[in-house]
């Protein structure tokens, strides 16, 4: 399993930090969702989704605010697990320090809310016919939070040092073949040959094949050559570090102050392209506590909680929050070893999949938080299509009649053989309430079918992880983080993450849906990709997940996105006047 900065906390990054894979108890979601108001003990049989919520819900009475709530004019404090310190773009070492490079950075490309490309700090953009080459045209007059202006240059610096032997970041830029970036990287060129300044406010870039992830990849934020490269020389990196914790930036804030353990300042950026944020201060607290807590009592404006109806319920007794549900971009699946014989066989996960009770653990049990997923894609992307797509509905018989068909006799002890094996499945995964749901309902489901469940549990993720990269096990449960493009949804199929899986067919599809920038065209690639995977399941593909987030009603202006979470709507929040 390759290392990945794993997205958490408040979700306001865009698509540049995704992890292959993250346990389900350490996904994507954010953080402060583990500290739900209530829990639901596992099997609990509790409302259905119907019950879920579905659009914003109004605070009832302001004048319950807490008072140390109703004292701030000018700041609005968010809660966030303490980041490292890391702060600048492609360097980070956690998703934490990227929420909060999100606030003082903005990307030359951004996306909508259905994950489609719109303008950053690039005002447009050109493609060339070939799908080739990608021009960007810089908004006239942008400049760093220090004042100095925001050029090409700046571009093409940032650009050359993601190709820097000493980089070691996460970025996806080297799978995207830049023209001459490979020469720069081993130090057969000085310079990147596909780069090209064109004139102060224009840049291209040239692939040397199609990629339509790379105009957002490429598109992300841009890194001042006269701050950060004032010192650059090939190979050399590590003066970087010493800027970390004081950066120029592009973004809407500016760090005022990073005091570990406690809390993040930041100062609205006067520089700001789109003009000055409304609240002028903005603060991240990161110390430990309990959310609900610090939500309840007014130290923080803003929380995010899983979407049970209890959940729900208490927060709207409050009465000074508003309510907002929200569905994030990623998807939870099983991945199943298919390296191990009894797994290899289609028929063997599709019996799987139609055996597990899926509803029930990802649905009931989170009192409707969650709705189940058949294929690779969130239901908010561009992309998503159930057309043609097999819901796998819980059916025992039908479970039986696979396993019957794939071979695996029922034996003497009930257990199912074939070849003399029984037919056993060793499963993974961490400590927590969703694991625990898991192992319950499946111990059930495959006693049912007659296959031998033997759960192993892991306190850290790092365990787990380090197991599953031995090959010792069945299954293991995981989520992706926040998905921008189709594509990046698929990339643990084609990048060796779920070994054993090789189908020549899929791989032609997947390079077919980026030679082109044409969304629809696109999407009828990716429908024929997802009717693929559903129909092989290389991983038995399980929920989706659903949020709410309740903030402070005096905000205005507060929207989340599914792929920026905050940070879009963040510079227009403002404090209405106490009632």
């Amino acid at each position: 399993m390759k290392k990945r900065l794993i997205v958490l906390s408040t979700v306001l990054t865009v698509g540049s930090l995704l992890l292959a894979a993250c346990s389900d108890n350490q996904g994507a979601a954010p953080a402060q969702g583990s500290n739900t108001p209530t829990s639901t003990d596992a099997g609990k049989t509790a409302a259905p989704a119907a019950n879920a919520l579905t659009e914003q819900v109004k605070a009832a009475d302001l004048s319950k605010l807490p008072n140390i709530a109703k004292q701030r004019t000018d700041t609005i404090i968010v809660g966030l697990t303490d980041p490292s310190g890391a702060f600048t773009p492609y360097f980070q070492k956690s998703g934490y320090d990227g929420n909060v490079s999100s606030l003082l950075y903005t990307p030359l490309v951004t996306v909508d809310n259905k994950g489609v490309p719109t303008p950053g700090l690039a005002e447009k953009w050109d493609v060339s016919s070939d799908n080739l080459t990608i021009t960007y045209h810089l908004r006239p007059n942008l400049k760093f939070s220090d004042g100095s202006p925001i050029t090409a240059d700046d571009v093409a610096f940032t650009w050359t040092i993601l190709h820097d032997k000493a980089y070691d970041g996460d970025t996806q830029v080297d799978v995207l073949h830049v023209k001459g970036g490979k020469d720069y990287k081993e130090g057969r060129a000085k310079t990147i040959e596909g780069i090209k300044v064109i004139d102060p406010l224009t840049i291209s870039v040239t692939l040397d094949q199609p990629n339509a992830t790379a105009l957002v990849t490429l598109g992300s934020d841009v890194l001042s050559k006269a701050y950060y490269g004032k010192d650059y020389q090939f190979g050399q990196l590590d003066y970087l570090k010493k800027l970390h914790e004081k950066p120029v930036g592009t973004g809407p804030y500016k760090l005022d102050k990073f005091i570990p353990g406690q809390e993040v300042r930041f100062v609205a950026n006067e520089n700001y392209f789109n003009g000055k944020p409304k609240t002028e201060h903005f603060i991240y607290k990161t110390s430990q506590g309990d959310t609900w807590q610090f939500l309840e009592t007014g130290e923080v404006d803003y929380a995010s909680f899983s979407a049970t109806k209890e959940n729900i319920d208490k927060l709207k007794k409050l009465g000074f929050l508003n309510i907002l549900p929200y569905t994030p971009s990623v998807y939870g699946y099983v991945q199943v070893n298919l390296e191990h014989e009894q797994l290899k066989d289609k028929k063997v996960r599709q019996a799987f999949a139609y055996g597990l009770d899926r509803q029930s653990i990802y649905v009931d049990a989170n009192q409707g938080a969650g709705a189940i997923a058949n294929i690779p894609s969130s239901p908010i992307s561009w992309a998503y299509t159930e057309d043609g797509i097999n819901p796998y509905k819980y059916d025992v018989e039908k479970a039986k009649s696979l396993l019957e068909e794939a071979g695996w006799k029922p034996g003497a002890d009930g257990i199912r053989e074939k070849d003399g094996k029984p037919l056993s499945i060793h499963f993974l995964g961490s400590k927590g309430k969703q694991t625990d749901d898991f192992i319950a309902v499946a111990t059930e489901n495959f006693k049912a079918l007659g296959v031998k469940f033997q759960p192993e549990m892991f306190a850290d993720f790092n365990s787990l992880v380090s197991k599953v990269n031995s090959g010792d096990f069945d299954m293991v449960t995981f989520s992706t983080s926040m998905l921008t493009d189709p594509a990046d949804g698929l990339q643990q199929f084609v990048d060796g993450e779920i070994k054993g899986y090789n189908n020549p067919k899929f791989k032609e599809l997947y390079d077919k849906g980026l030679a082109t920038v044409d969304i629809e065209a696109r999407k009828k690639i990716y429908k024929e990709i997802y009717q693929l995977m559903n129909d092989e399941l290389p991983v038995i593909f399980t929920n989706y997940k659903k949020t709410v987030y309740a903030y402070n009603g005096r905000i205005e202006n507060l929207s989340v996105s599914p792929f920026n979470g905050l940070s879009t709507s963040l510079p227009n929040w403002s404090l209405s006047k106490q009632p």
